[in-house]
């Protein structure tokens, strides 16, 4: 199942504190991305949190993939969650 996970900052994330954290959670997203588990990651455009796409068994499953990364851990980041199915609009929509 695809997964959109979305991070977001903990508001008393300390940005020096991140900083110690930063080339373990390289690693550790690095690994997951090896193993397929994390097959997309992007930026958002106006502000720098991450945007994962997962592939997993389902939701929890992303959950405790993404409690694997050592900002999750430090609680300085958290992610939503968000599960996505095939888009199926189009049998709806267009007369057969």
């Amino acid at each position: 199942m695809k997964i959109l996970a979305i991070e977001y900052e903990s508001p008393a994330a300390d940005p020096d504190l991140m900083e110690a954290y930063l080339a373990a959670q390289a690693r550790r997203v690095l690994e997951l991305t090896q193993a397929g588990i994390i097959r997309e990651i992007y930026f958002r455009a106006e502000q720098r949190e991450t945007v994962l796409m997962i592939e997993c068994a389902n939701a929890q499953e992303a959950r405790e993939v993404l409690q694997t990364l050592p900002l999750v851990q430090a609680g300085l980041i958290a992610f939503e969650v968000i599960p996505l199915v095939p888009y199926d609009g189009f049998s709806r929509l267009i007369e057969r």
